[in-house]
């Protein structure tokens, strides 16, 4: 991967104080371990974010795990189907409403926006607009914990892709947002959608913006040595990247293109 340096967290990084993670059973290429669904809370009350896909088998572990507490909220990082396609299924299990910043996953009259703060017991969760991986990416700060969740914004092993409904320029901007926030806060956990905890959020923040700074100029080197199409420069660039990923590296290169043609 040229020497690129994304940092990885510990394998059995799985909680910290006040969240724990409920891992969902769709492992692949694309999702890593498998969907994170987070459970936050330090009492009687917890919030469920990213209850993951629509399996029964899972919505109802998540569900008995927590039975002897009452799920406020159902909350979503974002809307693709693999943290919202069992939001529907689990808030009518639970009985809690769905909260997210784009309408059509919403189930109840709230939504979620930069900014809001959820009260869980006596603690919260402050919501930060992170828009670049998907147009309504979120992540929420834990106070408590010093710790920020990521949803598909930063992941524990490897980059993320800006998926089609992303934009990378909203991209870069989210990442220098996480890095600011991250210093300014103190924070000491990024706990990301797929993957392990990472337990040195400046250095990762760092290597995830250096990532992109690199895939820029090997993108702009491709386009110079002759490549027209982003196959062409998915071919250069992740030349020693498993082939299985190379869709989801064309879809990074669209992104890439459209960036580089606003400059």
């Amino acid at each position: 991967m040229s020497g690129l340096h994304i940092p990885i967290g510990t394998p059995d990084g799985s909680r910290t104080t006040h969240a724990e993670n409920l891992l969902a059973p769709n492992a692949s290429p694309m999702t890593l371990d498998g969907t994170n669904t987070w459970v936050f809370g330090g009492g009687e009350e917890v919030v469920v974010i990213d209850p993951g896909p629509d399996d029964e088998d899972h919505l109802r572990r998540v569900a008995g795990h927590l039975k002897d507490r009452r799920i406020t909220q159902i909350l979503l990082t974002h809307g693709h189907s693999d943290h919202s396609g069992g939001a529907r299924s689990f808030a009518e299990l639970v009985g809690a409403p769905v909260r997210a910043l784009d309408p059509r996953h919403r189930l109840g009259a709230e939504g979620l926006a930069d900014g809001d703060v959820i009260a869980v017991d006596d603690l919260e969760l402050r919501v930060y607009g992170t828009p670049g991986h998907s147009f309504d990416s979120l992540c929420f700060w834990l106070p408590a914990d010093r710790a920020m969740l990521t949803g598909d914004t930063v992941l524990g092993r490897g980059p993320t892709i800006v998926a089609r409904d992303g934009d990378l320029g909203d991209y870069l901007r989210s990442l220098d947002l996480l890095r600011r926030v991250a210093g300014e806060l103190g924070a000491e956990a990024l706990l990301p959608g797929h993957g392990p905890v990472l337990d040195d959020p400046i250095d990762a923040l760092d290597g995830y913006i250096a990532h992109r700074r690199v895939r820029l100029d090997q993108v702009r080197r491709a386009r110079e040595q002759g490549a027209k199409t982003p196959h062409e420069i998915v071919e250069i660039v992740y030349a020693q990247v498993d082939r299985a990923l190379w869709p989801a590296a064309e879809m990074s290169v669209r992104a890439q293109l459209d960036y580089l043609e606003r400059l």
